[in-house]
């Protein structure tokens, strides 16, 4: 069965959406930085905690998380920050 979407592993980075996780004061100057990111082909790449294993079997229902997927978590303050630069919210 095809799915209507699959993520394309060969788009690129476009821009940052919202502010840097430095700016936002959620992180250090280390490689452990949650991030928004609008990739070149219009979808949108998270960088955050993942939460998959203890969350996973608490989803809501009619929630679920494929085999290929993973449940990440970001700050708040982080995607309140980004609203601004995100089209039609």
């Amino acid at each position: 069965m095809t799915r209507p979407w699959e993520a394309d592993p060969t788009t690129g980075f476009k821009r940052r959406i919202g502010d840097s996780p430095q700016a936002l004061g959620v992180t250090t100057d280390g490689p452990d930085c949650p991030d928004i990111w609008e990739l070149d082909n219009g979808d949108v790449a998270v960088i955050g905690r993942d939460l998959t294993e203890p969350l996973g079997g608490c989803l809501p229902s009619g929630v679920s998380i494929g085999p290929d997927e993973r449940l990440v978590v970001i700050p708040r303050k982080m995607i309140v920050a980004a609203k601004a630069d995100i089209p039609g919210v």
